[in-house]
């Protein structure tokens, strides 16, 4: 072996006080929002029995961000990122609260739904803050070390996350008090992050203007092979997501409880979390195109089987091989962007990534509920996974560049420029 090649140090990240901090915070949060999450899909389809009403939440969800996106990435851009995520952390705790308050009223299903708009108000900074603020809190050969252990305390979290509110909701045989439960932890990745001392980084200039706030579309134009990842996301999620529809299939399809739909929802996570381990031992990616393309194609094939499923067994054996493939991708694009985006643009170029994400994650519930209203369960999951297979043969012919990307460096030097 090569003596100047160093050894893969798979706990680069841990080792760093600011990491720790963060993730030491991000966890509760995380665990908390997951909570959130099976616990209004839970309280609404018991209200309504219509999979349409479960799409809605997933439409009030994304309005905000699509709607606010481009002003709140460019505060993220101007202002320190740590108030940012300090204030929308507060914001969560604030708005689950109330709808804590809402549920054991028994406060009207409209009143949730705009609660829930008031938290993508909330999600519409956070995210960003959380995405440009990571790479200042490490060094560039930690990074890539930071996003598998980031991406595994996520995929941790929304694993321990539905299966804790699916023990309460049986417990108590009521929803509201996940979303107490829920309320109280929001607040810990805002204080934590208080306590980080990331480096210096490049300010955008003062002043919300159009201009600016576009600046970061334009980059991402600019950038094919981000825009290429980024789109592959968008329109395999939007057509290919079935989480929305796991209280259906949990009522109506396996004929099981709240307790089972808890690990319904959390078996992807049970896979990705794996796979999140794994890249986090291994050294950057050597075909890290190749491998978003087949971990999305692979995507699409397991959610028909989990969509064809019958059997409970089996359609949570399907979530959780389709979970360790969707970190893969997750890996690559969490690694991809900020890599290929200037330090003064990451808030932006973040909020333009949230916008594709919440349309994809957010609109694709509101798809996939549309569908079975009209069709039934089984062919909207189905259909969505066929779609998504299709996406990724449209994506691979749309942006060779994309499958001969190979190895990401830690932080692009034209990036820095």
């Amino acid at each position: 072996m090569d003596r100047d090649v160093q050894p893969h140090d798979p706990y680069a990240a841990l080792r760093e006080r600011n990491y720790v901090l963060y993730a030491s915070g991000y966890i509760f949060s995380a665990i908390s929002l997951s909570m959130v999450t099976t616990a209004l899909g839970w309280e609404i389809y018991d209200r309504t029995r219509d999979a349409f009403m479960l799409g809605l939440v997933g439409v009030a969800k994304a309005l905000p961000v699509v709607l606010l996106a481009l002003p709140a990435g460019h505060l993220v851009d101007v202002v320190d990122r740590r108030k940012v995520l300090a204030i929308t952390q507060g914001g969560f705790a604030i708005v689950i609260g109330l709808m804590a308050l809402v549920v054991s009223s028994h406060g009207s299903t409209w009143t949730l739904l705009a609660l829930v708009a008031l938290l993508g108000c909330c999600r519409v900074g956070n995210g960003p803050a959380r995405s440009a603020l990571l790479p200042s809190l490490v060094s560039d050969a930690a990074f890539p070390n930071a996003i598998a252990w980031t991406t595994g305390l996520f995929q941790s979290a929304a694993l321990a996350g539905p299966v804790l509110a699916g023990l309460l909701i049986d417990h108590f045989h009521a929803s509201w008090p996940v979303l107490a439960f829920s309320a109280l932890g929001c607040s810990a990745l805002g204080v934590t992050a208080m306590l980080t001392r990331p480096r210096e980084v490049k300010r955008a200039r003062r002043g919300l203007s159009l201009l600016a706030m576009g600046d970061g579309l334009r980059h991402l134009f600019r950038e094919r092979l981000v825009l290429a990842a980024i789109t592959l996301d968008l329109f395999a999620v939007l057509v290919g997501g079935a989480t929305a529809l796991m209280p259906v299939y949990a009522k109506e399809i396996y004929g099981v409880g709240a307790r089972e739909l808890g690990w319904l929802i959390a078996a992807p996570f049970v896979g990705a979390l794996v796979m999140s381990v794994v890249l986090a031992h291994r050294p950057p990616m050597k075909h890290a195109g190749p491998s978003l393309l087949w971990s999305v194609a692979g995507f699409g094939a397991c959610t028909i089987v989990f969509g064809l499923s019958t059997n409970l067994w089996l359609g949570m054996a399907a979530l959780v091989v389709l979970g360790g493939l969707d970190s893969v991708s997750v890996y690559v694009r969490h690694i991809l962007v900020p890599a290929r985006t200037p330090e003064e643009l990451r808030g932006r170029v973040s909020a333009v990534n949230s916008v594709f994400i919440e349309c994809s994650n957010e609109l694709g519930a509101f798809e996939s509920g549309l569908v079975a209203r009209l069709l039934n369960p089984v062919a909207s999951v189905v259909s969505g996974g066929i779609g998504t297979i299709l996406v990724v043969l449209g994506v691979a012919l749309a942006f060779p560049q994309l499958r001969k990307l190979r190895m990401i460096a830690p932080i692009e030097p034209d990036a820095k420029a």
